[in-house]
């Protein structure tokens, strides 16, 4: 399929606005994400790569690391092309085992280490993977996988080995707060036997790299596999080449103009395993030589501790955590100045929480527009006077955009009129793993990507979210499929009918709400119903509130009017009922 880009930018409207030097000798990589970051563990060899609650790993000491970590690979067996599965949070462990795994041309496939037996297994069985690492909390859960899924190898990882040793005793303390703390991290019990061997990740890092040349791969391969929410109840996995995902790093890095090379130090309070925290933590600051200080979860007083010590000036994020960072600093007395870079996405980012930020850093704070299939990030405001507010900014460097209508996606609507957008780019996937008729229908000729998002832009080129199409819904950061929770709700033995949808919350982002249709003879109990699918699918997907109602609203052939379902919850629904554990208030409350 052909994927033509803009041959010149300066030749596309919006290029007037964006900030001074970005488009400066800029050029699109022709490497792969692992010449990328042996680049960088040349350059910067002696400088900080990672730090961890205080711990730090340097480039040199990263290189050394990933090169460990991927004789181990390869003496398990795994080849070029081969999908390895990681199912860990924000830690050291991931950075290595995502260069690893890509140093030997296999494919990293990330999962949210939250997801629910029923979750897992439906990606495990679709990618197909038979080496995993994983956070040991989870090592049990993968071995008890049905014996039919092909992994065979667990690698078991403890984060508190990564912590310093004044962490590591701390946490072996035998008080209360010490026992807490450290169940949050790992577990203390090894996990019951089962056909799959389980090995630790000391044990792949006590090998010695082999020298003999690795399989390097070309930048036209596959690098990652993420998985991605659709208006189908099973998730679909993206494929993202190494080109795709160098393209995102280059194209993010250019847009925050006035990066210091090996000066700056990101903020990974985003998970990594989500497509935002992947391309802006794993990529753009290690092409960047910059410290990148790791947070297993969002905690605003960790958070708040660690720019005590190494204050961040890149730190992407969702408007929630920008909230409750600044409200937090303010009441602590900490400073936040430095921080020069704030990236915003996955959902509408308030105008009271940019006026809030910039005045406590000194710093901008733009919003961002992606998609998991466009390796995310696809547009931005720039980081200038010439941002709009409301919008999701102008498309990135070598991005283009068109807006048709979407009942004929070969037809323009005028500019000004909502319709659906369409994106093409370098960044732009390569397809769905093992669904050609899913990527077909939303890869057209051209390699125009279908976003199923309903825009509007302006005469400067400026982007402004009207609806979604899809109907996904998005709560903290994440993608929820109304279809994934009506399945589970309907698997409820109370459970005639469901439907599920988004209602907005203040401050952006959405609720997930049902409603269903109880069968005759059965009563209607929502706090039962909301605990059976806490144990169905992970704590953000579970609805927020649960009403009953007599029948659901329905087309003439029988599809379920969202829509309408929507609207009536709007103009008279219950109140919600607070539930702090389903209705995460940021992305990091589930990594």
């Amino acid at each position: 399929m052909s994927k033509n880009y803009p041959l010149t930018d300066p030749d596309r409207p919006w290029t007037r606005h964006y900030s001074e030097g970005v488009l400066e000798g800029f050029t699109l990589p022709e490497e792969s994400l692992v010449d990328m970051v042996e680049t960088s563990i040349r350059k910067y060899r002696s400088k900080t790569a990672l730090e961890f609650f205080g711990a730090t790993t340097s480039y040199e000491e990263l290189g050394e690391q990933i090169r460990r970590v991927a004789t181990g690979l390869l003496k398990l067996g795994v080849r070029k092309g081969d999908r390895v599965a990681l199912v860990l949070p924000n830690s050291p462990q991931h950075v290595v085992a995502f260069y690893a795994v890509l140093r030997l041309g296999a494919v990293v496939v990330e999962h949210n280490p939250l997801y629910t037996d029923r979750e897992l297994r439906h990606q495990f069985e679709d990618h197909g993977a038979t080496v995993a690492i994983v956070w040991d909390k989870t090592v049990e859960q993968i071995q008890n996988l049905p014996a039919d899924i092909p992994v065979r190898t667990i690698i078991s990882v403890d984060l508190i080995s990564a912590m310093p040793l004044s962490n590591r005793i701390a946490l072996k303390l035998p008080v209360p707060k010490a026992r807490k703390a450290r169940a949050a991290l790992t577990v203390d019990t090894k996990p019951r036997s089962g056909s799959r061997k389980v090995l630790t990740w000391k044990t792949l890092l006590n090998n010695r790299p082999l020298r003999r040349r690795y399989p390097r791969p070309a930048a036209g391969d596959l690098a990652a596999i993420q998985y991605t929410s659709g208006t189908t109840a099973d998730p679909k996995g993206a494929m993202l080449l190494h080109s795709n995902l160098m393209a995102n790093a280059a194209q993010g890095v250019a847009w925050a103009s006035g990066l210091r090379l090996g000066e700056e130090t990101f903020y990974a309070v985003l998970p990594m395993f989500h497509a935002y925290g992947l391309t802006l933590s794993l990529t753009c600051a290690m092409k960047t030589g910059s410290r990148l200080v790791l947070f297993p979860k969002f905690d605003e007083d960790l958070t708040l501790q660690a720019m005590k010590k190494s204050p961040a000036t890149f730190l992407p994020a969702v408007p929630p955590i920008y909230d409750r960072l600044a409200a937090a600093a303010a009441e602590q007395g900490v400073s936040l100045r430095g921080i020069r870079f704030a990236i915003s996405g996955a959902m509408n980012l308030p105008l009271e929480t940019v006026e809030t930020w910039e005045a406590a850093t000194g710093g901008h704070l733009i919003e961002g527009y992606g998609l998991t299939e466009t390796s995310p990030v696809a547009l931005g405001n720039p980081f200038s006077p010439s941002r709009k507010p409301g919008t999701v900014g102008v498309p990135f460097p070598l991005t283009d955009i068109r807006v048709v209508d979407p009942e004929n996606p070969a037809m323009d609507v005028a500019q000004g009129t909502p319709g659906e957008l369409l994106i093409r780019g370098p960044q732009v996937f390569d397809g769905y793993w093992n669904k050609p008729k899913e990527t077909e229908a939303v890869l057209l000729n051209g390699g125009w990507f279908r976003t199923g998002d309903i825009v509007s832009v302006d005469e400067d080129g400026f982007v402004t979210i009207r609806d979604r199409i899809k109907e996904l819904i998005i709560t903290g950061g994440f993608n929820v499929s109304p279809s994934e929770v009506e399945e589970a709700l309907k698997r409820h033995d109370s459970v005639e009918d469901a439907a599920v949808v988004g209602l907005a919350r203040s401050g952006g982002g959405e609720d997930v709400v049902a409603a269903v249709v109880v069968k005759p003879g059965s009563g209607f109990n929502a706090e039962g119903l909301r605990t059976y699918v806490r144990n169905e699918l992970a704590a953000y997907k579970v609805p927020r509130r649960i009403v009953e109602i007599q029948e659901l609203p329905k087309s003439l052939i029988g599809k379920v009017l969202r829509r309408h379902v929507r609207d009536n919850l709007q103009n008279g629904g219950h109140p919600a009922t607070p539930d702090e554990g389903t209705a995460p208030t940021n992305a990091q409350n589930n990594a």
